[in-house]
């Protein structure tokens, strides 16, 4: 068992994989089934492919690593989908899936909620500084998303600031897409720029109406930079 920064010790491989199959089986019954069934046929081509070409054991040798990637990526992406549909619709769930963004990026949730439980979160790196939104309401969503705006614009001065909002209607962004659609922002800072404007979004500070409490159930862990099995 590894142990993370603070010494307590963090579940092995096996375990890891088992605690995702166990979640994504609740929204996804089929995952095992499908996952199982994808390595079986993969494997099953490249055998015929080396009963074929007469060269069996060397499909064989190339054959049981293909087929077990190809089963990994399915249970990978599907896991996927279901984290982010057990997550979606509740409260603070762009901030989770803004959490699984890697290294280079800074995600201060809550900057702004107003009493409606509505709230934008903050994320910078090399883009610059990125608004995004999320609430019930998408005309208080859109005031409070202006509002904050303004506010980190007086602060940031010529650095760019992009805003999203979180949803399904037209001009928003899904949950499952949020974080891809961040990384694909154009990329205007260099490094020692972005620490400069961490620095200075330090005097902003946050709203003082407390964030609604987190949206992720217990046990559940979203992937990290895309579809991927725990831990890897």
């Amino acid at each position: 068992m590894a142990r993370d920064s603070k010494g307590a010790k963090k579940p092995g491989r096996i375990a890891q994989v088992r605690q995702t199959y166990q979640m994504a089986k609740r929204v996804d019954p089929r995952i095992g089934w499908i996952t199982l069934g994808t390595i079986v046929a993969v494997a099953a081509v490249i055998a015929l492919l080396g009963l074929l070409l007469g060269t069996w054991w060397v499909w064989l040798l190339l054959g049981l690593p293909m087929a077990l990637l190809a089963g990994t990526v399915v249970f990978g992406r599907r896991a996927e989908r279901a984290a982010y549909a057990q997550i979606e619709g509740q409260p603070g769930a762009a901030a989770a899936a803004l959490g699984t963004l890697r290294r280079g990026w800074t995600v201060t949730p809550a900057v702004g909620v107003n009493k409606h439980q509505d709230v934008v979160h903050r994320v910078t790196g090399r883009p610059g500084v990125v608004l995004v939104a999320e609430g019930t309401s998408p005309q208080r969503v859109a005031n409070l998303l202006a509002q904050e705006k303004r506010r980190h614009v007086r602060v940031v001065g010529d650095v760019p600031v992009h805003d999203l909002v979180l949803g399904k209607g037209e001009g928003q962004v899904s949950l499952q897409k949020l974080p891809k659609r961040v990384m694909k922002l154009p990329r205007t800072l260099r490094p020692a720029e972005v620490s400069e404007l961490n620095f200075r979004l330090r005097a902003i500070g946050t709203s003082s109406i407390p964030m609604p409490k987190g949206p992720l159930p217990r046990n559940i862990r979203l992937p990290k930079g895309g579809p991927q099995l725990p831990g890897r």
